[in-house]
């Protein structure tokens, strides 16, 4: 299977904002054959499917909060289903889980709803930020509570190398590490100053993450930028740019 590689839409959110469905337009001109989402820009799911089919992207994910999960579950994959997306990603948590505590009790509730959505034809994964690889004050990793504390089979994991690479974790050993449980991989760079830049601008091993994720059966790559310092869309174009030209890794 050759790599998708998609655009995470929080990177152009202030243009989702302004015409969810004309952004859409521009990002499939950039050259994105798949996207994930953040949010639907409140189009019901029919519109949305027929912005698909009309645009060619492919939905590859979406990213629902647990509030949202918590608050209408069924809501969530029927939307997802409707517009042709498999995967569900929780893309963080609430400050009131954030200890190795809060993710013993979390992980209950993660393989409940990971068993309902597989039920449904649909994956959940998780989403990483920094804090996960940080140990608490009870010296534990978040990441390795969660990871043991849930069904592999229903939660998988959705690997953000930047975030993981700030907490000063190797992402390239987690690859190895959790190989059959991560279903994709967020790619972004870092500035020597370990801020935001476009993929294939930073500092990163983007072509070794990419090499030894697809080593591990891992073949969708999501682009991101959480804060572009140009705008939003000229960032997305010059990381796709970047990706299909110095960094062609497939």
């Amino acid at each position: 299977m050759g790599a998708i590689i998609a655009l995470q839409l929080y990177t152009v959110r202030d243009e989702t904002a302004r015409d969810f469905s004309s952004t859409l337009r521009r990002v499939a001109e950039i050259g994105y054959t798949a996207i994930e989402f953040a949010g639907y820009g409140n189009l019901p799911s029919r519109d949305m499917a027929a912005l698909l089919a009309e645009t060619g992207l492919q939905a590859i994910g979406s990213h629902v909060r647990l509030p949202a999960l918590e608050k209408d579950f069924d809501r969530e994959i029927n939307y997802s289903l409707d517009i042709g997306c498999t995967l569900l990603v929780i893309p963080s948590l609430e400050p009131k889980w954030r200890t190795s505590a809060g993710i013993k009790r979390l992980s209950i509730i993660l393989n409940e709803y990971g068993h309902r959505a597989q039920e449904r034809g649909v994956t959940l994964a998780y989403h990483n930020h920094d804090f996960e690889f940080r140990s608490d004050t009870a010296g534990e990793r978040m990441i390795d509570v969660l990871t043991a504390s849930t069904d592999p089979s229903l939660l998988k994991l959705e690997l953000d190398t930047f975030w993981a690479t700030l907490a000063g974790a190797d992402p390239i050993g987690f690859m190895h590490k959790h190989s059959g449980r991560i279903v994709a991989l967020h790619l972004k760079d870092m500035t020597p100053d370990r801020t935001f830049t476009e993929v294939g601008d930073g500092t990163l091993d983007i072509a070794g993450y990419t090499r030894v994720a697809q080593a591990n059966g891992i073949s969708t790559f999501i682009v991101e930028h959480d804060n572009p310092g140009i705008p939003s869309l000229a960032s997305a174009r010059r990381s796709f740019n970047n990706i299909h030209g110095s960094l062609k890794w497939w």
